[in-house]
């Protein structure tokens, strides 16, 4: 069905139920950011693949709502659709409410499927919408009843994640859990992100692609723990297993029944963010519902020293497969036969080769040209530039390995840069150093310190529209809570000693290039005094910053020194990995600059 096709389908159905209006949104009941292809309606419905976006649909109207990430990419994925893209003014808003509210009458109808709807959501709904006399029904998954082939959830099988990478066992992260648990007088704790339940209980799955893990939920009280998953994905050594240490193993299905059964009075504590409504409706009247982010998030945002020993050791291995992969692209560009897509395969190779790689921790984003200011471009068969020696490549990629998840951006002049290049590279790169160097008191969160990477950017009246960091995962997602560094105040929760954050200022010229500059950084402890404890940042990805791109000039000679350390700390590390070759090279991009 060409989409224009499903939007007729999907009104008639509407027609049928009496809807005025239909939301489809990006997620899946678990409020995923990333999601398995079963759960990607908005993607099938609309055409639109970014992981950001909402759209509506009405009779006369299809609109997809998304943020300034992926205004270039929508306007191109849209065209023929029928479906207009409506830019947010704020990323991650739902403005489409406001939207709604203005041209929706009293009386009518607007459907959605409360199973992958977050409570939150519709809360806010209800909160804006139903004053207007506008309805709601959360029922029926209209998508769904047209979408004839459908892919099947993943009934791939569940793996350990070995304790001397995990550092703690399940049995020592759930008592931490009922501890935190103890504390906030909470009997009944409901986890429904499928991240939080895979680091809770050491396991990992392949239900999502780049992200190990599987669709399951749990709930945690002081006397059971208990994993809802379809039971095929467990082997039965694995199930025993985790019986015997106490866990309660249930259909995945289950998850709303078992709620129904909590005692009266009972406290239950779950995120209403990531939380369906569906799941939400389970829970009895006389329970008293807690909202609050989730306690494994919390726990799992700060890694502990096992963790951090080995996410080292595994941006060792990342940097050691970028510099062979960085010098084989100079060797070759030349013969015009790599793309934006075969670039990717090489580096996936050269990752391959590091021991405990497990796969690539998000799609390699490998934006030459002007595809370098589309910021989440995805290269496709017709889309995909073949690469010269010339111009711009912006190259975020990432992998997953069983000591640690990476993500690392870097932009490289393939020949000779302009006067402009260099001088938005050379802003990127301030900002980067700023944030990286970055001293701060102890409950500082994320928007506090944004500033820093875009100051350089704002000097020169320029910025750029996503936020400069998120957490990420350890062999987990490569985007995780709850911290992040970004002008939004809702991310509000405070940067803690042992959070694994990414540091990503960039600057995008529309049709011309894009420069993007990320390392990923940890918190770790700087001082204590009589005003309270001081944090600042630690650079853990290892990988040279391009020299040829920037116009030392405007760099101040701190900026100069912090260069030049983090350069030594690059060949110092990846060095003794290389070859004689590949040594020379690191050499040659490592070497110091002047003051």
């Amino acid at each position: 069905m060409m989409t224009t096709e499903k939007i007729g389908a999907l009104r008639s159905l509407m027609q049928d139920k009496g809807f005025d209006a239909y939301i489809v949104p990006p997620t899946d009941p678990h409020q995923s950011e990333y999601i398995a292809d079963h759960w990607k309606t908005r993607e099938w419905l609309s055409g639109f693949t970014g992981s950001a976006g909402t759209v509506v649909i009405t009779q006369d109207f299809a609109g997809l709502w998304t943020d300034s990430r992926y205004f270039i990419q929508a306007e191109k994925e849209l065209e023929g659709s029928g479906i207009g893209l409506v830019k947010l003014t704020v990323p991650h808003a739902p403005e489409y409410i406001d939207w709604l509210g203005e041209n929706l009458h009293e009386g009518q109808i607007v459907g959605i499927d409360g199973k992958v709807f977050a409570q939150s959501l519709v809360e806010m709904l209800k909160k804006q919408l139903a004053p207007k006399g506008i309805k709601f029904n959360c029922a029926f998954d209209l998508p769904g009843q047209i979408w004839q082939d459908r892919p099947p959830l993943s009934p791939n099988e569940v793996i350990e994640h070995d304790l001397k990478y995990a550092g703690k066992s399940r049995t020592e992260k759930i008592a931490l859990v009922r501890h935190e648990m103890e504390n906030a007088s909470l009997d009944y704790h409901l986890v429904t992100s499928l991240d939080d339940i895979a680091w809770l209980f050491n396991l990992r799955g392949s239900d999502v692609d780049y992200n190990p893990v599987f669709t399951s939920y749990a709930i945690v009280s002081q006397n059971s723990a208990v994993l809802f998953i379809d039971q095929r994905k467990l082997a039965p050594s694995l199930k025993e297993k985790l019986e015997d240490e106490g866990l309660e193993i249930k259909p995945y299905d289950e998850i709303a029944q078992y709620l129904t059964s909590l005692p009266r009075d009972s406290s239950l504590s779950l995120n209403s963010v990531k939380t369906s409504h569906h799941i939400y409706l389970g829970i009895p009247p006389h329970c008293i519902r807690v909202n609050d982010i989730s306690i494994p998030a919390k726990l799992k945002a700060c890694k502990d020293e096992t963790e951090i020993k080995h996410i080292r050791n595994a941006l060792v291995k990342d940097g050691v497969a970028l510099v062979k992969f960085f010098r084989w692209l100079e060797e070759n560009v030349e013969k015009g036969e790599i793309t934006e897509i075969t670039l990717d395969e090489k580096l996936t190779e050269f990752r391959q080769q590091q021991p405990g790689y497990m796969g690539n921790s998000f799609g390699t984003i490998a934006g030459y040209k002007d595809h370098g200011a589309i910021i989440h471009y995805s290269a496709t068969p017709e889309s995909a530039y073949t690469l010269k020696p010339e111009g711009l490549l912006l190259l975020d990629s990432g992998g997953q390995y069983v000591d640690g998840t990476t993500d690392i951006t870097r932009t490289i002049c393939l020949g000779k840069p302009t006067d402009e290049q260099i001088l938005d590279y050379t802003l990127v790169l301030k900002g980067l150093i700023k944030l990286s160097m970055a001293y701060f008191p102890e409950g500082t969160k994320g928007f506090h310190l944004d500033a820093l990477a875009r100051f350089p950017l704002w000097q020169h009246g320029k910025n750029y529209g996503h936020g400069t960091g998120h957490g990420v995962g350890y062999f987990l997602n490569v985007h995780e809570g709850p911290q992040g560094v970004t002008p939004n105040p809702a991310v509000s929760y405070p940067l803690r000693e042992g959070m694994l954050q990414s540091n990503e200022p960039g600057f995008y010229s529309e049709g011309k290039y894009g420069i993007r500059l990320e390392n990923l950084i940890v918190v770790i402890p700087h001082i204590e005094t009589q005003y309270g404890k001081f944090l600042q940042f630690e650079t853990l990805t290892l990988f040279p910053m391009e020299i040829n791109l920037i116009d030392l000039d405007l760099l101040t000679p701190e900026e100069k020194g912090w260069l030049n350390r983090y350069h030594k700390k690059v060949f110092q590390n990846l060095s003794p990995r290389l070859s004689p070759e590949d040594n020379q090279w690191l050499l040659e991009k490592t070497r110091e600059v002047k003051y």
